[in-house]
């Protein structure tokens, strides 16, 4: 049986906030079955707030969720790093409303689960799987999901600079490719948008250690950890902003200039267009099979909440 994962002790790193600037505290610690992903805020009596669609607050250049009077932002990377390696249930207890950045990748948050070690729960876990396609368009961004056996992303990026005409990449979802394809691409800015963010009180943390920025004709930083690292780093973003539909996806994903808004809105999507999906459990651990071996178990009311 696939069992639903969490994390056999706790762990703990410290970063700055991208945006703040503000040093914060994280600590991931082991959660029971059908507890899912939620975030703590330590500062805030505890408040809890569900990595789900239904607590999404926004996008400040970051995916931010809220609930009540607290929210926490820049969770996409986290998530993506939780949801890749497997774990299902975890708390992530924080002392500020942002995730610390660390190096702009997913690696560090990597390392911290390793670092825990995976423990598994004696309950079957349970995956969106699209049985037709459902897409969405926005001007000249595009992103759908197709019915496949297991999870996958297709992206595609186009912009006006030397470096970034165009990237596309196609890459089948398992932790170890996850670990080695797209947890180290790190997020990155063009300058002039950098320096306009500021102004704002934004991107305060923001530095060449934590981000790739580029001028108008190159990249600021002495190099790249991959020629392609920028769409790498678009299907780390993908990956962590779906996880919000609450389960793994068992379907191909492909996007096109994409970007948080359209991933967060296309979640949502997902999520309302009930006849193109079902849950269902996986009777063995997809990662030892070309893709997991379902059987349905029906549609989850309140999903999105």
């Amino acid at each position: 049986m696939d069992s639903q994962r969490t994390l056999r002790r706790a762990t703990s790193c410290a970063g700055i906030g991208l945006h703040s600037g503000n040093k914060v505290t994280l600590s991931l610690k082991p959660a029971p079955a059908n507890h899912g992903i939620r975030f703590q805020r330590s500062d805030l009596a505890g408040l809890e707030i569900p990595a789900s669609v239904g607590h999404l607050g926004g996008i400040r250049y970051a995916t931010v969720l809220t609930r009540e009077q607290g929210s926490v932002e820049t969770v996409e990377h986290l998530l993506a790093a939780l949801t890749s390696l497997g774990i299902d249930n975890v708390i992530v207890e924080l002392n500020y409303p942002e995730v610390p950045i660390m190096d702009g990748s997913a690696a560090p948050f990597v390392y911290l689960i390793h670092e825990a070690g995976v423990k598994r729960l004696g309950v079957p876990r349970k995956y969106l799987k699209v049985i037709r396609p459902v897409s969405l368009s926005r001007g000249n961004k595009r992103i759908a999901l197709y019915p496949a056996d297991h999870f996958k992303v297709t992206y595609s990026i186009s912009f006006d600079h030397p470096l970034l005409r165009h990237q596309a990449r196609t890459v089948p979802i398992t932790p170890e490719s996850f670990v080695e394809d797209s947890a180290p691409a790190r997020t990155f800015g063009f300058l002039k948008e950098v320096e306009m963010l500021r102004q704002k009180g934004l991107t305060l943390g923001g530095s060449l250690d934590n981000a790739i920025v580029l001028s108008e004709t190159g990249v600021l930083n002495s190099s790249l950890r991959f020629e392609d690292e920028f769409v790498r780093h678009k299907i780390l973003d993908a990956i962590g902003d779906l996880a919000l539909v609450g389960y793994p996806l068992v379907g191909h994903l492909v996007v096109h200039r994409g970007g948080h808004a359209l991933h967060t809105e296309f979640a949502a999507k997902l999520l309302d267009e009930r006849d193109a999906w079902r849950v269902v459990e996986s009777t063995v651990d997809p990662s030892l099979v070309g893709g997991p071996v379902t059987v349905p178990v029906g549609d989850a009311p309140g999903l999105a909440t």
